[in-house]
């Protein structure tokens, strides 16, 4: 993009009244008030149908009256596990509200995202001009999923995504990543008539069947086979890939440019090479960009770094939502569609119930919007590189931390084995207990002391990757660094509550065992 780059926070939280702390910035942007007052007109709808009296339901009542049982409720009827785990980890916090890159809690303390929901809140929480568009759709009552006619806001929807997508002709919505995912495999096997997908060790692709086949990681797929005949082969490894094409029975391979899972770019050249290999063999290339797309890795698509590469299908999905309405989409060229739909009768063969739905594409159309109208990409790019550098600069400082990695606002951050004996002792021990716990170590006292929200990057790792939404700017990089440059001093001091929390993650390693 020309853009012009920008340093300071689009987004970010309104001033409260309360003081704020020294190190938590705030803005001045005017807040969206959640009611409306205008919402709807008095007496019946458009169309003559009366609108049912609201007063029997009471959101806000419901909230007030039964939030204090968040914890007790999703014990009792949903993952138990989940807070269990955070319980152990003291992530069992509870927020208030959130907006921009911040959340709040009751005592009216911040907490900065460097998470954003997984990447799902590209945008922040509740930015304003998201917020008017689902109003506005809501407001228009219009006749949506009616399954037999064609809504504008669909069309409208693919048209925008089209144009920073010029290689690819058409577009298939749907309610989520993995399902894009799925919706590529399928595609990717009609087209082609062939059954078989590659994809690389280590990646993540969703949890649904299909999406879960080609999922590099067999935590994730262990007691839920058979799964479909598929193959991993190596990031970056060319022999390997062609070693399986040579087989004749490949559809495609499917591909995140940067992993997820650690935050590994495929090495340069292979999406080109691994294209060519493809096309030879009339097989096709899936961008996997659910995560890397709309603007994270400092270009629309994080494939677009690399000049000449083509993908015949790309999947997106998170950021697309604005945080608030599910919305994925599988992108790909006019054949391929063809093929699918190729007759009258195959009309409905690959469909999706809620995928086109009006208040999905209304968030769809506003959060492609506020990325062009606040140089979103040029922000992700250079707010991207200073965090970088500056974390980067700390390398040679701290034995515990080897490596900072990643593009735009995707960086993997790093930690291996120390040099002085007496910290590699402790490293040693925290190994033997369970591999990732130093980084877990690193991502609790960044909450629990700093009120900075982050993940370890995935299971058995030792990598804390940050993908914040792409509205912050040097404010939220400087409280990162200073937080994280504590807490690495703690580390390297040998005591402190840092290693009491350690010895907490050893004994619960000890008791999962099985």
């Amino acid at each position: 993009m020309t853009d012009p780059p920008r340093t300071d926070a689009l987004h970010t939280a309104p001033a409260r009244t309360d003081p704020p702390r020294a190190e938590a910035p705030r803005t001045d942007a005017p807040r969206t008030d959640v009611s409306r007052t205008d919402a709807s007109p008095a007496g019946p709808a458009r169309g003559g149908a009366p609108r049912a009296d609201p007063s029997g339901f009471d959101l806000a009542r419901l909230l007030a009256e039964r939030g204090s049982e968040r914890y007790d409720l999703h014990t009792r009827h949903l993952n138990h596990q989940l807070p269990r785990m955070l319980h152990t980890l003291g992530f069992d916090k509870v927020y208030e509200r959130a907006e921009g890159a911040y959340f709040w809690d009751a005592e009216g303390d911040d907490y900065l995202d460097m998470l954003s929901g997984f990447g799902v809140m590209g945008l922040g929480r509740h930015h304003p001009v998201v917020r008017k568009a689902l109003h506005d759709v809501l407001d228009l009552s219009l006749a949506d999923l009616t399954r037999f006619d064609c809504q504008p806001l669909p069309g409208l929807l693919a048209e925008k995504l089209l144009a920073h997508s010029p290689h690819l002709d058409r577009v298939f919505f749907t309610s989520s990543g993995t399902e894009a995912v799925e919706t590529a495999l399928k595609f990717a096997r009609r087209a082609t008539g062939r059954s078989r997908i590659l994809y690389c060790d280590h990646a993540f692709h969703g949890l649904t069947a299909g999406s879960l086949s080609v999922n590099g990681e067999s935590g994730f797929r262990d007691g839920f086979g058979p799964l479909l005949a598929d193959t991993a082969v190596p990031l970056g490894d060319l022999g390997a890939l062609e070693r399986e094409l040579d087989r004749g029975d490949v559809a495609a391979l499917i591909v995140e440019p940067i992993q997820g899972k650690g935050v590994h770019e495929a090495p340069p050249g292979f999406l080109r090479a691994a294209r060519e290999l493809l096309h030879r063999r009339k097989a096709l290339l899936i961008a996997d960009e659910v995560q890397t797309g709309l603007g994270r890795t400092g270009d629309f698509y994080a494939h677009q770094h690399e000049e000449g590469v083509e993908p015949d299908l790309v999947c997106v999905a998170k950021a697309l939502s604005g945080g608030y309405v599910p919305v994925g989409a599988a992108l790909g060229k006019d054949w391929i569609f063809r093929k699918v739909y190729s007759s009258m009768d195959r009309v409905l063969v690959h469909s999706a119930s809620f995928g086109s739905n009006a208040q999905a594409m209304a968030a769809g159309l506003a959060v492609l919007s506020v990325i062009e109208d606040e140089q979103l990409v040029a922000n992700a790019r250079v707010t991207g590189e200073l965090l970088r550098t500056r974390l980067t600069a700390l390398v040679d400082r701290y034995e515990f931390l080897h490596q900072v990695r990643g593009r735009g606002l995707m960086t993997g951050i790093e930690f291996g084995r120390p040099v002085s004996l007496k910290l590699r002792g402790r490293w040693t021990m925290l190994q033997a207990a369970r591999k990732g716990l130093f980084a877990q170590m690193v991502v609790v006292p960044l909450l629990h002391r700093h009120r900075i929200l982050t993940q370890v990057s995935g299971d058995r790792l030792e990598v804390i990757k940050l993908i914040p939404p792409l509205t912050i700017g040097e404010r939220e990089v400087d409280r990162f660094v200073t937080a994280f440059t504590s807490v690495m001093d703690d580390a390297h001091s040998g005591g402190g509550l840092m290693w009491d929390f350690g010895r907490t993650l050893i004994r619960q390693a000890a008791a999962d065992r099985p």
